[in-house]
């Protein structure tokens, strides 16, 4: 009999709130489902019931005909579930090959048999077209390489329902294709799986089903063929999404002379020849693939990696950017790829995050910060932004979603009155009404006179944020596009996509 699992009538409180009203989910052997929603529609809280890792508070799971009321962990692993959560689950001072066999060592008379161990790692990381040495230390792999290490040690489990919980957020182009055509392959194998993403292009290209959760309920189940984008985001986000494209031209007047310029700019081979202007009141997005040498732009301009060749200047003067400090100095704010890890303080409070970079300026007689000023700081920005938070300046930071997160650190910068903008993939991870809602901000920004750098890998993203946009591949700018020029098409063209 084909494996089949299925969600009943699924519901889950946290602290007295119902985050879940009775959600049905099937996964059904040989399909692919891709599971959409906003961030704290309740995609995750359902998968990780199905997992093991919650508890429902009322509903059962059906799993080859066998009703649970729960599951734990280790249940739901012998009945063949998997889950690649989106945080890393990985041992990161471990080689390739220890991560793959995490958990299950192969070992004889006590003893761990290595050979076994690096056997199993070369057989998954070949069947998944994966270039990476099994002996090399995970915690010194690229962001990409460490999901799909994530990926090839769940499956190497035989597993029978694969859960991916936005697995490409942070795979290029070609490591994404990679894992698709793999995904094919267990769709043919008979392996169900449910595949959580906010890239709306992905459901049409691996699934068969969709659904989408809104607030805790399901708003749409359909067969991809008979859907489309428009009706899955207006599912998403309650109100009609079709005007989701590219920006409205600027009208207003740009500044007469560069915020940021590079000229015939390089750094440490990750990128070389790189010339562009970024003016006062417009958006100008950087697109380029993982690896690209877009990312090690955007550093060079706070200061966090220097050029070994050509200039950067910062409002028509040369600057030699050592250290953040400088850059902040020089008014430039930057969000940075990994906000967890990078750029926000996760344990600390939302008034705290907002006002650290301006404590200086704050600071009452120069001497001292309080709680109260912080405070201010935050709420200055919240209403503008429209951060969706309880308005409260303690609230700690991560309790609130990606895209809000990310609208705390925009207030960080806003704050210290920076006249220059360098965000680093500033929507991975955060859902479709966020994505439009930064962008909106960004828009703002831009039309207030500040000069706005946007550096992704998202083909979307650059389309429907930026008035210009520099296409770099494989360290190299190929082309520079503008206005209407900048479609989809183009990017993934002029990148080698």
């Amino acid at each position: 009999m084909a494996f089949s699992f299925e969600a009943r009538q699924i519901r889950k409180s946290f602290g007295g709130v119902e985050v879940l009203h009775g959600v049905d989910l099937d996964a059904t052997a040989g399909s692919v489902l891709a599971l959409l929603g906003e961030n704290g529609a309740g995609k995750s809280t359902l998968v990780k019931i199905m997992a093991g890792d919650y508890q429902a508070d009322s509903g059962e799971m059906i799993v080859d005909g066998t009703t649970h009321q729960t599951l734990n962990p280790r249940q739901a692993r012998a009945l063949g579930v998997a889950i690649i959560s989106q945080e890393f689950q990985d041992a990161p001072t471990l080689s390739v090959a220890e991560n793959i066999s995490l958990g299950r060592l192969p070992s004889q008379a006590g003893m761990v048999r290595w050979g076994a161990v690096r056997k199993r790692a070369v057989a998954i990381l070949d069947e998944l077209e994966i270039d990476i040495d099994p002996s090399a230390v995970v915690g010194a792999l690229r962001i990409g390489e460490r999901q799909l290490v994530e990926i090839a040690r769940s499956l190497s489990s035989s597993a029978r329902l694969l859960i991916l919980d936005e697995p490409t957020a942070a795979l290029s182009h070609h490591e994404a294709e990679v894992l698709f055509g793999f995904i094919r392959k267990l769709r043919t194998q008979g392996v169900a799986i449910v595949y959580i993403t906010h890239r709306l292009d992905e459901v049409g290209l691996i699934a068969d089903r969709v659904q989408v959760l809104r607030d805790g309920s399901t708003a749409l189940v359909a067969d991809v063929a008979e859907t489309d984008r428009v009706t899955m985001i207006e599912a998403m986000i309650g109100r009609r999404g079709d005007a989701f494209g590219r920006p409205d031209p600027a009208t207003h007047e740009l500044g007469s002379r560069p915020a940021l310029s590079w000229h015939g700019a390089g750094a440490d081979g990750r990128f070389q020849d790189v010339a562009l202007d970024v003016r006062p009141g417009e958006v100008v997005a950087v697109y380029g693939k993982l690896g690209s040498g877009a990312m090690e732009l955007a550093e060079t301009a706070f200061g966090l990696r220097p050029l070994d060749s050509g200039r950067l200047e910062v409002n028509g003067q040369m600057a030699q950017l050592g250290t953040p400090v400088e850059a902040v100095q020089r008014g430039i704010g930057f969000l940075p790829a990994e906000r967890k890890t990078g750029g926000a303080l996760m344990v600390r409070s939302v008034a705290e995050n907002t006002a650290i970079a301006s404590w200086p300026l704050l600071a009452r007689f120069r001497q001292w910060i309080t709680a109260r000023i912080e405070a201010g700081a935050y709420l200055r920005w919240h209403d503008r932004l429209s951060i969706r938070s309880l308005n409260d300046p303690r609230q700690i930071m991560r309790t609130l979603s990606g895209g809000n997160q990310q609208k705390v650190l925009l207030a960080r910068w806003l704050e210290r009155r920076s006249q220059v903008m360098v965000l680093v993939e500033p929507t991975r991870g955060v859902d479709v009404g966020a994505r439009q809602d930064i962008y909106q901000v960004l828009r703002e920004l831009a039309e207030s006179g500040i000069a706005v750098l946007v550096v992704t890998s998202d083909y979307e993203e650059a389309v429907q944020v930026a008035d210009r946009c520099l296409v770099i591949s494989k360290g190299k700018p190929v082309t520079e596009l503008a206005g209407d020029a900048i479609t989809m098409s183009r990017l993934l063209e002029a990148s080698g996509g």
